[in-house]
């Protein structure tokens, strides 16, 4: 979908919570607050939640519709707004102390380029947090995206991954009120450098 595609869903409708995906509260509420961009952050409910917790956030997104329901809630002024294509928008390097990427899918090799210039984003120690539709959701589990092309799994994530500390990579559950949707996991943080490099 386009941009304008988002504008327009956005522009009918809230089409999320205002609360956090119940998973990466779970998982980035215990961190200490830092410096955090959330990676298409659509109407910004991750981004407001991070805020409300102390972090100073940036929200990326194309659809400056979906950004601006954000920027109507309480607290927006906590984070800075940025319409943009993530693909092209990047960070300072060694500039952040988390990652946060809910469910953003792009064809291969888009996704894959993204996550790894984002992970040299992070500081040596800081978190990364991808969660998304997994591939095995078109036949066992309920809604998301309908083309393969553009679904998670620990496999497609691998490269990624292998740049990471990681905690948890795989497959997990997720319950709707339509049924138990499957959503991959990754879950980790930048290593720190080897003792000497850069001497």
């Amino acid at each position: 979908m386009q941009a304008e595609d988002w504008d327009a869903r956005y522009g009918e409708r809230q089409q999320w919570s205002g609360e956090p995906n119940a998973l990466v509260a779970e998982l980035v509420s215990g961190l200490p607050p830092g410096e955090a961009v959330d990676v298409a952050a659509g109407e910004g409910r991750h981004a407001l939640w991070l805020a409300r917790l102390g972090w100073r956030v940036t929200a990326v997104d194309f659809s400056a519709t979906g950004l601006a329901r954000g920027q109507a809630q309480p607290d927006a002024d906590r984070v800075t707004w940025v319409t943009a294509d993530v693909t092209g928008w990047s960070a300072d390097p060694d500039s952040l102390d988390l990652v946060l990427v809910a469910y953003l899918h792009l064809p291969d090799p888009a996704m894959t380029d993204l996550l790894r210039r984002a992970v040299g984003w992070l500081r040596p120690g800081g978190r990364f947090l991808l969660l998304g539709h997994d591939l095995d959701n078109l036949a066992h589990g309920t809604g998301g995206p309908q083309d393969p092309a553009i679904l998670h799994s620990a496999a497609r994530l691998a490269p990624v991954a292998a740049l990471l500390d990681v905690d948890r990579l795989g497959q997990v559950r997720r319950e709707t009120p339509a049924g138990t949707a499957l959503d991959t996991l990754l879950w980790g943080r930048r290593p720190a450098p080897p003792v000497g490099a850069g001497r």
